[in-house]
């Protein structure tokens, strides 16, 4: 069975909780809200039934998270121009 592995991090379930409701970007917070979901007893496979996200991506954040902790699942944008910037007008 596939365990968050918090105390590692000196964290705790609500810690992780915490930190769902408070990151800045909708991404980390998705992904912390998944960890406080499996450390509560949640499989892997409900939760991403539940937010529509392939198992493997849930079982790479918990993995992540316990190689590197919050750095591991904390979303970085790794480049491309994001598809809701309005496109700059050239003027000729």
């Amino acid at each position: 069975m596939l365990k968050v592995n918090y105390a590692r991090w000196n964290e705790t379930p609500q810690d992780l909780r915490q930190q769902a409701l408070e990151a800045e970007h909708p991404r980390t917070r998705e992904r912390y809200l998944a960890l406080y979901e499996i450390a509560s007893g949640k499989s892997a496979y409900q939760i991403s039934k539940e937010i529509k996200r392939r198992p493997d991506t849930v079982m790479d954040w918990v993995h992540k998270y316990n190689l590197k902790g919050q750095e591991g699942i904390v979303y970085k944008r790794t480049g491309g121009r994001p598809f809701f910037c309005p496109m700059k007008s050239k003027v000729t």
